[in-house]
This record gives C-alpha cells, sequence and structure tokens, in this order.
C-alpha cells in the first residue's frame, strides 16, 4: 500500500507507500465463508522532499475517500528527527519513527511534514523523500458499488437472508440501550490498509477475538489497526464519530479448525472504556434469540437483530450443532451478515453474553461455539 524515501547521512532511507496487500494468507476454506471486505485501493504518486529547500512536507488529497495511509519502506533520520501523519487541521496526528504503516488519517486529506531538531550540514544537502504511492479508502459511491458486487455474487459467500434488517447500532441507544452498550466493545479492522474484518473485547483484560481466516499469525498481524468507536453518531445518518485508533500488538492464540485468533492492541488504556462482552460457554438450545453487533462492508456499527426469515421476527438458533470446519463445531442462525462481519460477536438474547464467533455465510449462516474455544484460550483470558 504506500512509501516514502528518506535518506540521511549517506545512508538511503525509502519511505515507500506499499503495493496493495491482498487478502491474507491462510488454508484453504470452504467458499461459503464470510470473509475480509475490501476497503480501498493504492494510489501512485511520485512526490519529493528534501531536508533543505524547504520541501519538507506533502499533502495527499483524495475527495470523498474514508481515510488515507502511508506506508514508510524504512526510515533513517538524524536522531531526534520525526515524521508526523496528520489530517488537515492537526485534530488527528500520529508520529512516525520506524519503518512500517502508519496509523490511518480519518478523512479524505493526510499530511506528511518531517520534523527536525538538528541542524543540516551540506553533506545532507542531497538527501530527502520519495512517496510514491498512497491507499485510501473507498469514496461512498465506491463503497456502494463494492458492497453490492459482494452481495450479488451467486455463491454461499451471500449473508443477507432474505431482507437486510441490519440497524445501525446507535438506532439501539434509547430503545435497547444493553445491545448499544455491548456494540461498543465491538471493533473495525483495519488489515494491510485495505482488508476488513470486525472482533471484539473479551474480560477485563487486554485481550480481543476475530476470526483465524482474518488473522492467522504474527506475520499477517502486522499493520492491523483496532477502530473503536466507529459508528454513525445519528440512527440512519450520515456523520461518523472519529474512532479511536489502536494497532494490534501480539497474537496470543490461534486456531485454524475452530477459525479464531485471540489477540491484544497497543495503547489499551485507550480503548478501555468501551467496555468488554463476556463469553457464555454453552451450547445454545434450538430458537434462542440472538443479535450480532458487527461492521458489514467496514460500515460504522451495526447490530443484525430482527430477521424475516424467523417466525418470531428475531433472528434466532437454527441448529445449535451446526458444521463448520468440523463436525459439530458451529451454531447457526439468519442473523443478516456480510463480508466485513467475520470475527463478529454472536450474543444470547438471554444472556447478553456471546455464544459463538461469527465466521461462515450461507444463509443459514453460522458462528463457532465459545464452548468449543473456551477450552483451548481460558489460560489467556
Amino acid at each position: 500500500m504506500r512509501r516514502t524515501l528518506i535518506w540521511i547521512m549517506g545512508t538511503i532511507t525509502t519511505l515507500a507507500l506499499a503495493t496493495a496487500a491482498g487478502a491474507t494468507v491462510m488454508d484453504a476454506k470452504p467458499s461459503y465463508v464470510s470473509g475480509t471486505a475490501e476497503a480501498g485501493r493504492v494510489e501512485r504518486v511520485n512526490r519529493q522532499l528534501n531536508y533543505l529547500d524547504g520541501q519538507n512536507q506533502a499533502t495527499f488529497h483524495y475527495p470523498g475517500a474514508e481515510y488515507v495511509k502511508v506506508h514508510f519502506a524504512s526510515v533513517l533520520v538524524l536522531p531526534g528527527d520525526y515524521l508526523i501523519v496528520s489530517n488537515s487541521d492537526g485534530t488527528e496526528e500520529h508520529k512516525v519513527t520506524k519503518p512500517g504503516w502508519a496509523m490511518s488519517i480519518t478523512g479524505d486529506v493526510a499530511k506528511v511534514q518531517l520534523h527536525r531538531t538538528n541542524l543540516l550540514g551540506d553533506v545532507v544537502a542531497q538527501l530527502g523523500v520519495t512517496i510514491d504511492q498512497v491507499s485510501r479508502g473507498f469514496t461512498a459511491p465506491e463503497r456502494e458499488v463494492t458492497a453490492k458486487k459482494s452481495r450479488e455474487r451467486k455463491s454461499r459467500e451471500e449473508s443477507i437472508c432474505g431482507n437486510d434488517d441490519k440497524a445501525d447500532a446507535v438506532c439501539y441507544k434509547t430503545t435497547d440501550p444493553v445491545l448499544y452498550k455491548r456494540s461498543k466493545a465491538v471493533a473495525r479492522l483495519l488489515i494491510k490498509g485495505t482488508e476488513l474484518c470486525t472482533g471484539f473485547r473479551v474480560g477485563t483484560e487486554n485481550r480481543l477475538l476475530t476470526n483465524y481466516h482474518c488473522i492467522g499469525n504474527a506475520e499477517e498481524a502486522a499493520d492491523t489497526e483496532v477502530w473503536f468507536n466507529y459508528q454513525c453518531a445519528q440512527c440512519g445518518g450520515y456523520e461518523v464519530f472519529r474512532p479511536t485508533k489502536v494497532w494490534l500488538s501480539q497474537v496470543l492464540a490461534s486456531d485454524s479448525t475452530l477459525d479464531y485468533t485471540l489477540f491484544s492492541v497497543t495503547d489499551f488504556d485507550l480503548v478501555r472504556k468501551f467496555g468488554y462482552l463476556e463469553l457464555d460457554v454453552r451450547r445454545p438450545d434450538k430458537g434462542e434469540e440472538l443479535y450480532i453487533p458487527q461492521h458489514p462492508t467496514g460500515a460504522p456499527s451495526m447490530i443484525a437483530l430482527s430477521s424475516d426469515r424467523d417466525g418470531a421476527g428475531n433472528c434466532a438458533v437454527q441448529d445449535p450443532a451446526y458444521d463448520g470446519y468440523a463436525p459439530d463445531t458451529d451454531v447457526s442462525y439468519y442473523c443478516d451478515t456480510e463480508g466485513g462481519s467475520s470475527g463478529s460477536p454472536v450474543l444470547s438474547r438471554v444472556t447478553n453474553k456471546v455464544v459463538a464467533l461469527h465466521h461462515f455465510g450461507g444463509c443459514p449462516n453460522s458462528g463457532v461455539r465459545l464452548e468449543r474455544i473456551f477450552t483451548a484460550i481460558q489460560s489467556l483470558l
């Protein structure tokens, strides 16, 4: 996805904006996986920055883009020098001191500036920065086209069952505050700048769950952003709260058959306030009502609660002994989900605790029962 180059004291530093990273490499999976969603694309640029002629900053503007994200292939600057990536008014900024992805900037403008604390001699007069690529999020029309293509696929990836009955999480703020509060613990994952999944906090400590097919190991986890409080300000509205962003820190446990990954994040104190979910370690009953807070197609937080495929109008357990990647690992339901919903929590309306980890589409859709996962991760929680 994006790159920038800096060369200091006779050594070349490349801050390059990376090529578009594709979907995570993983074991072969059935065609009915509700997989990652596409979030954006890579744009090629050719901008030159240097130390001595005042060209020490660059601005990247993609009208209507949801975010802009810069990648630094290598960073070699004088002691004390650093880069700042920010939005146009400076209300969001992220410091860069080493190679890799910078945190994305919400909105359609990103500014990159080299901050210097040292006086430079003639020896560095020829040195500078080259930026050749930028990753940017889709515009609203592009997101709609991408979502429509996903919904029209004639395969078991289709995960909207009947009408799309999902609603913005904020729609439940006053009508069902318990559901709304639970949705705050659910995060959007931006993986390698262009792929999307969902994850959620588990328990009081720095622990989160998502799917293995989203993030399977430390290499796949590199450069994954975790966005909390990414939701609409009003029910059915277009204004979105500025999310609180942290990095995925460490993969703690994962399993391809049960399709889970347990991980931690950086700067945990920033997201502690959004709360956590508790696990319901049992096989839910057939007919038990469910709901799924999620980020379908990377959208602001939504909740699947109603279902026109269920007689009572609330999505519910269809089969509590459904087959996933192995026999009798899952629970099935008609709660509406889409690409990007992978890794969402499936909660019981009875206990308001997580009974399953959503991972498959197909109508019925399904999630791995937490009773199957808990034994493997309980010592890490």
